[in-house]
């Protein structure tokens, strides 16, 4: 049962803690997925700082004095069936370029919006260090956010029909 400041935070670590541990995988997907390398590169950067957000999480559960622990992140488990389900369409390389994008930026969304719910329950609890920790992670959710949405920017449409 969920009645404390202290059981929703715990109920979003480790929802944060699966949806990173997913994304990991879902961004090696798009990395190999992707043919335009300034994309791939940016997938393939954003996999180490998602690991590295790990092991912030991991650091913010033995702050909070609980082992890391996983809660299945329904949210982020929707957004990979939907790209595995758009990939069965069997698109265009461009296309696919172009999508993966987008999906991205789906789920750097889902992250801020975690991060951000975590951080002000974290000081309500007068843990500074983990709010410290989460925020470094909600920063760097958001400079990935504006990097992908650079790219969409300049991504050229005109390589895909009208």
């Amino acid at each position: 049962m969920t009645e404390t400041i202290q059981d929703l935070f715990e109920h979003g670590l480790e929802d944060i803690y699966h949806a990173e541990h997913q994304l990991l995988d879902a961004l090696e997907d798009l990395e190999e997925h992707t043919e335009r390398e300034e994309i791939a590169n940016a997938f393939a950067e954003h996999r180490e700082e998602t690991q590295t957000h790990i092991d912030r999480l991991e650091e913010v559960f033995d702050a909070f004095g609980e082992p890391p622990e996983k809660e299945e992140c329904e949210g982020i488990e929707g957004l990979i069936e939907e790209y595995e389900e758009f990939l069965e369409t069997d698109p265009s390389q461009e296309v696919l370029d172009y999508h993966n994008m987008a999906a991205a930026e789906k789920t750097e969304h889902y992250e801020i919006a975690a991060y951000g719910n975590l951080i002000p329950l974290a000081a309500q609890m007068d843990m500074p260090e983990a709010a410290d920790l989460l925020e470094e992670n909600l920063r760097e959710e958001q400079d990935a956010l504006e990097e992908l949405k650079t790219l969409t920017e300049e991504f050229d449409m005109e390589a895909i029909p009208a």
